[in-house]
C-alpha cells in the first residue's frame, strides 16, 4: 500500500456517465512534441476511467509527432507557452477527441475528462458542443522550500519527500507527485529552498546532477519545468573566488562554464530562482551594483540554453531600528526595484510576493503591480500557511487569491488588474506567471490537514484559470477528494468558504499583522515583534493604532497609481480592511462600518472564535459520513485551531482595553 493519500487522483467508482458510449472511445490529435507525455496522458486516462467507470476505453492517438531530437533549446516565449498548452476537448461520432499543438495540451485534456468524472457531471453535456481551453498564465509555479537535510522552511505537513540527508529521494511518490500537481496545471517547479545553503549550494555539481536529470525526465514526462533555487555567491561558495560581483569578468568567465556544465548534465533544467540581497543572502549590492546587474549577468548567460531567470523582489532592510518612524519595510519592494523598470533583459521576470511586507492574512496589493511597466513579473503568493494557520487551523486562501487577482492597479485604462498583468496581457510581457510557496510534505495526506489540500489543489486550477470562482474549485476539490455526497459537499463548502474571513477576524484587525509568536509566527504575540530589527510594527499606545503610511508618515500610500494612492492616504477613503495599515488612529476614529476601532477590535475577535466554534461543530455533523482517517485528521486540527483562536481573542481583546481603558460596549468578559 502507497504512504501517501491519492487526494483527487483517488478514481474511486462513480456512478455518472456508464451510459455515455462516447467514454469507450478517445482520439488524441494534434501535434505531439512529447511521447513520454503521450504515453503517460493515455496511462492516466485508462486508469481514471477504469477506476471510476469500470470500462476500459480504446484510445487513438492521429497526431502529427516532432522529432525531439531537432528541437533545439531555445527561449520560448509566455505567448507561445500558453498557446502550445491550449487544448480543445469534443465529442464526435460517438467518441471524445482531444486535439492540442502539444502532447502537454493533450495531458491537461485527459485530466479534464477525469475531473468532469470524478465531479459526477455529464461528459457528453459539458462537452458535445466543444470547449477549448486556454491557461490564463504561461508560468504557473510551485516553489518548495525544502532543505537538503529533509527539512523544510515554513514546513507544517512534515519532511520533505525530495530530500533525506542530504540525498535527493526518487520513489513512486515522486512519480505520484508529478500527476498531482500536473493534473491541476502546473507546468513548472523549484525543487528547492530560495534560502541556498551547505550541501543546496552544491546543485550545480556534479554531486547531483544524476539525480537531478531523472528528476527532470520524470517532471518532462507529466509537462513539468525544472527548475533550482540559486546561490548567487556560488563563486565564492563553491568556486573558490573572492568575488559575486556581477560585472567582474572572472565571475561572468565562471558562471559561463559552470551553466554549461549544468545544462549539459540537466536538459530538462528550465532556469533559476534567486534570492539576493535578502535577509542575509548574499547579492549584487554588496559590490555597489544593481539587482538588473545582477540578474542581467545570470540571465544572458541562461539565454544561450533557453532557460529563464526568476528574481525574487522580497529585497528589504532587515536590520530597522523600530525607533524609527521614517524607514518603512513596506516601501522597500518599490524603491529597490522601480527604478530599474526597463533595465532587466528579457529572459528575467521578477517574482513579487502579492504584498509588500510578508504574505499576511490582510495587507494591500504591491504597487509594484502597476508600477513596473517594462519589465516581466509574475506575482509570488503562498499557500504554506505561515502566517495563516499553518494547516492546523482551516483558512481557505482561494478567496485572498481572486481579490489579488482582481485587484485593479489603474496601470492602464483596461486590461490593468494583477491578472491580467501576470498573464502578459497588459504590457505585451514576453514572460510571466504565478508561482506559490507550496504546503507539501511527507505527511500521508501531503498537506498536513485534508482541508489544506483544497489550496494546493485550488492554486494550480485558478492559475490555469483565473475565471474560476472559489466555490467552483471548493466544489471540485471536495467531490473529488472526500465525498461526493452532495450534503457532505455543501457542509465542508460552509467550512472552507468563510474561513479566511473566520481567520483574520480573530487574529489581525483593520490590515495590521505581525503579532504572531517570533521564529514560528503561529499562534497570538501582540508585542512579539513590535520593539525588533524586521520593521514590523503596530505602533500602539494608550491613545490609538497604526501606522502612518500617508504623505505625513513613511509616504508608502503614494507609492500606487492614481485612485489608490489617493484612498489609501485618506483615513476617511481608505477601506476599513487596510485602515490601520495605512494610518496610526485613535480608538475612538468612526469607521466605515458605524464603529469605532476598539469596538472593531473587541467585536470581531469575539465574532471570529465564536464562528471558529461553529465551523468546527459543522465538521463534527460528518462523523461517519466520510472517511474516518479523514474525518480524526481534520478534527483533531479543529480542537487546536480552537485553543488557538481563544488565546487570539483574550489576548488581542485584553491587551487593547488595558492600552485604551476603553470598555466594551457590550459587557463581554475581557481579561
Amino acid at each position: 500500500m502507497e504512504n501517501y493519500a491519492k487526494l483527487w487522483l483517488n478514481y474511486s467508482e462513480k456512478k455518472n456517465n456508464k451510459d455515455c458510449s462516447a467514454l469507450k472511445q478517445f482520439v488524441f490529435s494534434g501535434a505531439f512534441t512529447s511521447d513520454k507525455i503521450i504515453e503517460n496522458a493515455k496511462k492516466e486516462l485508462l486508469l481514471g476511467i477504469k477506476g471510476m467507470l469500470r470500462i476500459e476505453p480504446e484510445i487513438a492517438v492521429e497526431g502529427t509527432a516532432v522529432d525531439p531530437s531537432g528541437l533545439k533549446r531555445e527561449l520560448t516565449s509566455g505567448s507561445k507557452i500558453a498557446d502550445s498548452e491550449e487544448y480543445s476537448i469534443s465529442i464526435n461520432n460517438e467518441s471524445i477527441n482531444i486535439s492540442s499543438g502539444s502532447s502537454t495540451g493533450i495531458l491537461y485534456g485527459v485530466f479534464n475528462i477525469l475531473r468532469t468524472i470524478a465531479c459526477e457531471k455529464d461528459v457528453k453535456k459539458e462537452f458535445e458542443s466543444g470547449k477549448t481551453f486556454r491557461p490564463s498564465n504561461p508560468l504557473r509555479m510551485l516553489n518548495h522550500w525544502d532543505n537538503m537535510d529533509g527539512s523544510i522552511e515554513r514546513g507544517y505537513s512534515g519532511k520533505s519527500f525530495f530530500y533525506v540527508n542530504n540525498e535527493i529521494v526518487i520513489d513512486e511518490r515522486t512519480v505520484f507527485y508529478a500527476r498531482l500537481i500536473a493534473s491541476v496545471g502546473i507546468n513548472a517547479v523549484v525543487i528547492n529552498n530560495v534560502n541556498v545553503k551547505q550541501a543546496a549550494s552544491y546543485m550545480i555539481t556534479d554531486r547531483y546532477f544524476e539525480k537531478l536529470a531523472e528528476l527532470g525526465e520524470i517532471f518532462a514526462g507529466y509537462g513539468i519545468g525544472l527548475y533550482l533555487s540559486l546561490n548567487y555567491a556560488s563563486t565564492i561558495e563553491i568556486g573558490g573566488m573572492d568575488s559575486a560581483d556581477p560585472l567582474n569578468e572572472g565571475v561572468k568567465a565562471w558562471w559561463k562554464e559552470k551553466m554549461a556544465e549544468v545544462f549539459a548534465k540537466i536538459p530538462t533544467l528550465k532556469g533559476f530562482l534567486v534570492k539576493a540581497d535578502s535577509e542575509g543572502r548574499p547579492g549584487p549590492f554588496t559590490y555597489g551594483r544593481t539587482q538588473a546587474d545582477g540578474a542581467n549577468m545570470l540571465a544572458d548567460i541562461a539565454k544561450e540554453y533557453g532557460a529563464i531567470i526568476i528574481w525574487r523582489c522580497f529585497v528589504y532592510n532587515c536590520r530597522q531600528d523600530w525607533r524609527d518612524k521614517k524607514t518603512d519595510r513596506a516601501r522597500a519592494g518599490y524603491d529597490n526595484f522601480m527604478p530599474m523598470d526597463g533595465d532587466y533583459h528579457d529572459n528575467v521576470i521578477l517574482q513579487i510576493k502579492n504584498g509588500p511586507m510578508d504574505f499576511q492574512i490582510r495587507e494591500p496589493i504591491s504597487p509594484l503591480f502597476g508600477g513596473l511597466k517594462a519589465t516581466n513579473q509574475m506575482l509570488e503568493v503562498q499557500i504554506a500557511q505561515e502566517y495563516t494557520g499553518q494547516q492546523i487551523d482551516v483558512c481557505y486562501l482561494i478567496p485572498m487569491f481572486k481579490e489579488i487577482l482582481g485587484f485593479k492597479t489603474y496601470a492602464k485604462d483596461t486590461d490593468d488588474t494583477v491578472a491580467d498583468i501576470i498573464s502578459g496581457k497588459t504590457f505585451n510581457s514576453r514572460f510571466s506567471g504565478i508561482a506559490a510557496v507550496t504546503n507539501t510534505g511527507n505527511d500521508f495526506n501531503w498537506t498536513g490537514n485534508y482541508l489544506a489540500g483544497a489550496n494546493l489543489f485550488g492554486f494550480g486550477r485558478l492559475a490555469f484559470d483565473t475565471g474560476l470562482e472559489s466555490a467552483e474549485i471548493a466544489e471540485e476539490f471536495i467531490r473529488m477528494t472526500i465525498s461526493s455526497d452532495d450534503s457532505v459537499v455543501n457542509t465542508i463548502k460552509e467550512i472552507l468558504l468563510p474561513s479566511r474571513a473566520v481567520y483574520e477576524k480573530y487574529t489581525c484587525p483593520l490590515g495590521i499583522g505581525w503579532m504572531v509568536t517570533p521564529a514560528t509566527h503561529y499562534g497570538c504575540s501582540v508585542d512579539g515583534y513590535e520593539y525588533d530589527r524586521w520593521g514590523t510594527y503596530h505602533r500602539a499606545d494608550h491613545l490609538g493604532i497604526g501606522v502612518d503610511r500617508t504623505d505625513k508618515g513613511t509616504g508608502y500610500a503614494l507609492q500606487y497609481n492614481e485612485p489608490n494612492a489617493s484612498i489609501y492616504n485618506s483615513p476617511e477613503k481608505c477601506p476599513d480592511e487596510l485602515v490601520l495599515f495605512f494610518h496610526h488612529l485613535p480608538y475612538t476614529h468612526v469607521l466605515h462600518s458605524g464603529k469605532t476601532v476598539i469596538q472593531h477590535i473587541y467585536d470581531v475577535h469575539f465574532e471570529g472564535y465564536d464562528e471558529a466554534v461553529k465551523l468546527a461543530q459543522k465538521w463534527d455533523t460528518l462523523k461517519g459520513r466520510v472517511d474516518d482517517g479523514i474525518f480524526e485528521n481534520v478534527s483533531e486540527r479543529f480542537k487546536r485551531q480552537l485553543f488557538n483562536a481563544k488565546e487570539w481573542c483574550d489576548q488581542v481583546n485584553s491587551y487593547f482595553y488595558r492600552k485604551s481603558g476603553i470598555e466594551d460596549e457590550k459587557g463581554r468578559e475581557i481579561f
